[in-house]
């Protein structure tokens, strides 16, 4: 909960912006200089090799120990060097995925009238969006989004996910059950590299009663792309996140030695990134890495990412098992419902939310 039941103002809707014919997008949306991505051709060269991991997980999956623990190997120094990868032959359906993200496209092609009886306020964040954050006055992201629950049971009430298409519900339901069984593998892998027991992460998140959402973002094309976001640099104040990216358009940036790199898409890849979460449990062995979204001035955009977090409730702190007097605990402990308050108030902001819990 956010303690704010309604918008500071009136929602305006981008991809009604977007479809309106302008050639030029509102000051609301123009980023300032020094936040404004960069589209020169020196960039891109500078940049042309350089791409966050790409890790097959079939041995992860398999029965040959040396295969297993080498694929495993290859996700810890993931997760320690770029807190990104792409995961290739995962285990989740590519006809799903494909057919999920067609859904929601469908969706957001709907008629206005429509999306709007699914209208979010920031009191939960559920719903069909255009915000994050409730400060007054804020520059805003080029982007629509639609926000819906999907653990624990308590919480998923299909009443508010979209009846149409018709199909939406159910292959929600599905995709998530794919993606939580492939979670619960990755945190496996990411405990023992730490030197924990197999289950650590999994019990510190709550074991089976874990919670997760997912986010569809739509980026409707931008007249003026070299002047704004579809999303903000941050870090996602969660446990790990699955992105289902639209792949006819690259879009995602994440920051690397103070460079911004534009993730080159693989096919049928699940992208993969560390949340706060899982930073702190770790004692920053593991990063949760700033990351942004641009968008471009010829093709909507749609993706899912699919957020696998910790029981709201349960207090998060570094393992005990990596905290000594060489290296101690690096943050205080604070629960995931009360760390999440931060980008719901405030929005997109770095990484400033995991800096503020530095242990004094």
């Amino acid at each position: 909960m956010s303690g704010f039941a309604s918008w500071p103002e009136p929602v305006v809707r981008v991809q009604s912006l977007s479809e309106s014919g302008m050639r030029a997008i509102p000051e609301r949306y123009v980023k300032a200089p020094s936040e404004r991505p960069s589209f020169t051709n020196e960039t891109e060269n500078h940049h042309k090799h350089v791409d966050i991991p790409v890790i097959d997980l079939t041995n992860l999956f398999g029965e040959d120990p040396t295969l297993h623990e080498e694929t495993v190997r290859l996700i810890a120094v993931a997760c320690k060097e770029w807190g990104f990868f792409q995961a290739v032959n995962h285990g989740v359906s590519h006809e799903l995925m494909e057919r999920t993200l067609e859904a929601w496209r469908h969706f957001f092609n709907m008629p206005l009238g429509f999306k709007q009886q699914y209208a979010n306020t920031p009191t939960t964040y559920e719903g069909y969006g255009s915000r994050l954050g409730v400060q007054k006055g804020a520059i805003l992201d080029w982007s629509d989004y639609f926000f819906l629950h999907y653990l624990p049971d308590s919480l998923r009430n299909q009443s508010k996910w979209p009846s149409q298409p018709s199909c939406c519900r159910e292959l929600l339901s599905e995709y998530g059950a794919e993606v939580v069984k492939l979670g619960g593998r990755l945190l496996k892998a990411m405990s023992a590299n730490l030197g924990l027991k197999e289950d650590y992460l999994q019990n510190a998140f709550g074991g089976e009663d874990i919670g997760a959402c997912l986010r569809v973002n739509f980026y409707p094309k931008c007249p003026q792309p070299d002047l704004t976001l579809g999303l903000s640099s941050h870090s996602d104040p969660g446990g790990m996140t699955f992105l289902l990216p639209d792949h006819d358009v690259a879009g995602l940036q994440v920051r690397k030695n103070g460079k911004w790199i534009t993730v080159k898409l693989v096919p049928s890849a699940l992208i993969v990134n560390v949340g706060d979460q899982i930073e702190v449990l770790s004692n920053a062995t593991y990063k949760s890495v700033e990351h942004r979204v641009i968008v471009n001035s010829v093709k909507d955009r749609v993706s899912l990412a699919f957020f696998y977090n910790p029981k709201s409730d349960l207090l998060i702190e570094p393992a005990k098992e990596l905290v000594s007097e060489e290296r101690p605990a690096l943050y205080s402990p604070m629960t995931f419902d009360e760390y999440r308050l931060y980008i719901r108030t405030k929005g997109p902001c770095g990484k400033a939310q995991v800096e503020s819990l530095g242990s004094i």
